[in-house]
């Protein structure tokens, strides 16, 4: 079998013959694996593993996506309820935290509200079984790099851990480009002092390419950071919603900050023309 499924029915992880036995995962919590082999470890540029802190109360369900992902090849560590998760979170060396929302003691909120208030920018990939628009906005609201609700994929899950990594933790919680500032921690932007309204989706393409600090952003790399590895919609979506972010940082200023890069992308150029 090369794919097996973890659900209701009581279907089980994939596994080699030397793992224990694998955890029969609740309902609301249906996972999809890949039977595969051990990967390689994952490392950082130093060599170092790549280390992933899973916050998750539903202890089955914590330990079969863990072991999945050290079969991908990464270090995981779990904390099953939110104090616990929130104080291994502010520990350093986490490349990647994976969240749940509905945690007893602390919920996933408030434990990203804090870790963004003490300046920890951690990625953070955030996972519900509720459903909806709102959750999600209130998600990403509190600080949230991406988002995935339940039941999911592990395939998804781990190619969205992978956008994550790559992306890393953003240096500063402000980033500036000549007179345009974006504030990720209060969700503001602002040009010239002038504070821009954003849409949700607005605000991740532009900081997705803020964070390149002038360099260019290809359009496959944008939709892998704004709208997860898993998108199969229109590649044009990416034009489009340049053309909305133009209008808004660029129709009552002068001179133009977003430019396309012709064959290559877009990047955001300052206001001096650097």
């Amino acid at each position: 079998m090369t794919r097996e499924r973890t659900a209701l029915a009581g279907a089980m992880l994939p596994r080699n013959a030397a793992d224990p036995a694998p955890a029969r995962l609740p309902a609301r919590a249906q996972v999809a694996l890949r039977g595969r082999g051990q990967r390689g470890l994952r490392t950082r540029d130093n060599g170092e593993a790549m280390r992933v802190l899973m916050i998750e109360d539903e202890v089955p369900l914590a330990e079969a996506v863990a072991r999945g992902l050290r079969r991908e090849g990464y270090e995981v560590e779990c904390a099953h309820d939110g104090l616990s998760g929130l104080e291994r979170a502010r520990e350093s060396g986490y490349d990647a935290i994976i969240l749940d929302i509905l945690l007893p003691k602390m919920n996933g909120y408030k434990i990203c509200e804090t870790l963004r208030g003490e300046g920890i920018w951690t990625p953070i990939l955030m996972l519900t079984a509720k459903d909806g628009e709102y959750d999600e906005a209130e998600a990403l609201d509190t600080g949230a790099d991406d988002f995935l609700s339940k039941p999911f994929s592990f395939v998804v899950l781990v190619a969205r851990l992978r956008a994550l990594l790559r992306r890393g933790a953003p240096k500063v919680a402000k980033l500036h480009i000549g007179s345009l500032t974006l504030d990720s921690a209060r969700r503001t932007c602002r040009r010239s002092g002038s504070e821009i309204d954003l849409t949700r989706r607005e605000f991740k393409l532009l900081e997705a390419l803020m964070q390149r600090g002038g360099a260019v952003a290809s359009k496959d790399d944008l939709l892998d950071e704004v709208w997860g590895p898993e998108f199969e919609g229109d590649r044009n979506i990416v034009e489009v919603y340049v053309g909305y972010l133009r209008r808004k940082i660029d129709d009552d200023f002068e001179p133009r900050m977003l430019h396309t890069v012709r064959g290559a992308g877009y990047r955001i150029v300052a206001d001096d023309g650097t």
